[in-house]
C-alpha cells in the first residue's frame, strides 16, 4: 500500500511537471511554424492517447514515466515531401531552434515561480527568527552567538524566516570558510558575527540539516525527560527502560529535556549508550543501542522505541511571527527564491564535480518519490514547494550544456548561429552519444544512491 501511495504521489507531482516542460516546446514548435508529429508523456510503447483529426498530432501517454518528448518533422530522422520542408525544425532559423528548445526549461522556471508566488501570498504563522539554542561545540557556538537575537541576515543577505536561513547555510555546504549571522537585539544596531566552517556539513557532520551542523536552532519548548510510552519491540522496551523513568543523563552528559535526549539518540545509530534514569526517586544505569533507521534522503538515525507523554505546547508569543506578503512583494520573493535556488543548486553540481562534497548526494528517481510522497503527508503548501523545487530543479537540470539535453541543443543552435550553418551531422552525433553515456552515468549513480539510502 506504501509503495502505491508513493507511485502515486510520485505522479501527481511529476506528471504536471513533464507535461508542462513538454507543452512549453510544443506550444513554441507550433507558433515558430514547425510541424509537431507527437507529443508525449513518457518514453516507450504507447499505452494511451488519441490522434487529432485536424492536426495529426499523436498525444499519447506512454509507458516509462521518466520523461517525455515532443517529436517536429525532421529531414534528419526521415524522409520529408517538398511541400512540407519550411515546417521541418532542421529548416528553421536557429533563434527559432533555440526558442523551442529552451521553451520547456523555461517553463518549469516560470512553474516554480508561479508555485513559490503562491505560497508566499499564504499567510503563515511562523517561529520567529530568534535563536532558540546554540549547540556545543558548533560553528555557531565557536562564534559565541547569543541566544534570543534575532537572525536577520546571512552572508550579508536578508532572512526573515528559518527556511531563509536554512537554504543559505545549506548553500555554504562543502565550504570551509567563515559564515558572517547578523543578529539583532531588540532595538539596538544589528551586529555581525562570523562563524568559522571546516568542510561544512560533512564529515561527522554528513546527513545532518544545515541548522544543526550549524549549532543554531529556532525555539523548541523545553518538555521533561520522561517516558510516557514504549514500543513493545523497541530497543528501549527490550534493554530495561521502563515508563515513568526521567533521563537524567546519557554517556555523562546531563539531559535536561526530551530534545536534547532525541538528538543524541538519532545521532547515534547502533552505538551503545549509557543511560542513567531516574526510578521512584533512585538513579537507575542502563546500557540501551538506538536501532538504525533511515530517513527518506538516506540518512541513519537512532531510534529506541521511546516516546513523551502528550502534552499541550505554549508557544511564547515573542518566539511566534505572522509573515504575510502582498502579490508584488510576494512576486518578487518568488523570483529572488527561484534565482537563489537555481544558483545553490548549480554551486552543488559544481562541488560534486569537484569533490568539495559527495557525489552520494545525488538523488534519483525513487528519493524524488518518497519525498513527494511525504510532502503529501504534511500539508498542501509542502506539496506545491516541493513541486516547486523539482520543477526548478528539472529546468536547471535540462539547461546544462550536455548533448542529449535541452542545454546541450542549445550550443549546438549557438553554433549554428554564429557559425552560419550548423555542424556536420557526424560531430552532432558523437556529441549526442557522448551525451547520452554522461546521463546514464549520472541515472545509474543517482539510482544507485537511492537504493543504498533503502538499506
Amino acid at each position: 500500500m506504501t509503495f502505491l501511495l508513493t507511485l502515486l504521489a510520485a505522479i501527481f507531482v511529476l506528471g504536471p511537471l513533464i507535461a508542462l516542460h513538454e507543452w512549453g516546446h510544443y506550444i513554441v514548435a507550433r507558433l515558430c511554424g514547425v510541424k509537431v508529429l507527437t507529443y508525449s508523456i513518457g518514453f516507450g510503447p504507447k499505452i494511451a492517447g488519441w490522434t487529432s483529426k485536424k492536426s495529426g498530432i499523436d498525444y499519447r501517454i506512454s509507458a516509462l514515466p521518466l520523461g517525455g518528448y515532443v517529436k517536429m518533422l525532421d529531414e534528419r530522422e526521415g524522409e520529408v515531401a517538398a511541400d512540407e520542408q519550411h515546417l521541418a525544425f532542421n529548416r528553421q532559423h536557429p533563434l527559432k531552434k533555440i526558442a523551442i528548445v529552451a521553451a520547456g526549461p523555461i517553463m518549469n522556471f516560470v512553474i516554480a515561480i508561479g508555485l513559490f508566488w503562491v505560497l508566499f501570498m499564504t499567510p503563515s504563522e511562523q517561529l520567529a527568527t530568534k535563536i532558540g539554542q546554540v549547540l556545543p561545540d558548533t560553528p555557531a557556538a565557536t562564534a559565541q552567538l547569543p541566544v534570543g537575537d534575532k537572525i536577520v541576515a546571512i552572508d550579508g543577505h536578508e532572512v526573515q524566516t528559518w527556511e531563509g536561513i536554512n537554504y543559505r547555510l545549506a548553500g555554504r555546504m562543502g565550504e570551509t570558510d567563515n559564515i558572517s549571522v547578523t543578529l539583532q537585539a531588540g532595538d539596538n544596531a544589528a551586529k555581525t558575527y562570523y562563524a568559522p566552517v571546516d568542510e561544512f556539513m560533512q564529515g561527522d557532520d554528513h546527513g545532518k540539516d544545515a541548522l544543526s551542523s550549524f549549532g543554531m536552532l529556532p525555539w523548541q519548548p523545553t518538555i521533561a525527560p520522561i517516558v510516557g510510552e514504549l514500543t513493545p519491540d523497541g530497543a528501549a522496551n527490550r534493554q530495561g527502560l521502563k515508563v515513568g523513568d526521567r533521563i537524567t543523563a546519557i554517556n555523562d552528559v546531563a539531559i535536561a529535556d526530551w530534545i536534547s535526549a532525541t538528538r543524541i539518540i538519532r545521532d547515534n545509530p547502533e552505538t551503545l549508550l549509557n543511560f542513567t534514569v531516574l526510578r521512584e526517586g533512585k538513579p537507575v544505569q542502563l546500557a540501551i543501542m538506538p536501532q538504525g533507521k533511515k530517513d527518506n534522503l538516506g540518512n541513519d538515525f537512532g531510534q529506541i522505541g521511546a516516546m513523551v507523554a502528550q502534552s499541550e505546547i505554549v508557544i511564547p508569543e515573542d518566539y511566534k511571527t505572522t509573515v504575510v506578503y502582498g502579490p508584488g512583494e510576494s512576486l518578487v520573493k518568488s523570483f529572488e527564491k527561484t534565482e537563489q535556488l537555481a544558483v545553490m543548486t548549480v554551486s552543488s553540481m559544481g562541488k560534486m564535480l569537484s569533490g568539495m562534497i559527495g557525489l552520494d548526494n545525488l538523488s534519483g528517481p525513487i528519493t524524488i518519490a518518497k519525498v513527494a510522497k511525504q510532502s503529501f503527508d504534511i500539508s498542501w503548501q509542502m506539496v506545491l514547494s516541493t513541486a516547486a523545487l523539482i520543477s526548478l530543479s528539472l529546468a536547471v537540470l535540462n539547461l546544462l550544456p550536455i548533448p542529449v539535453l535541452d542545454g546541450g541543443h542549445i550550443v549546438y543552435h549557438l553554433i549554428e548561429l554564429i557559425r552560419g550553418k550548423p555542424l556536420s551531422e557526424g560531430v552532432q552525433m558523437a556529441g549526442l552519444n557522448i551525451g547520452l553515456l554522461l546521463l546514464a552515468g549520472f541515472m545509474v549513480l543517482a539510482i544507485g544512491n537511492d537504493i543504498s539510502r533503502l538499506f
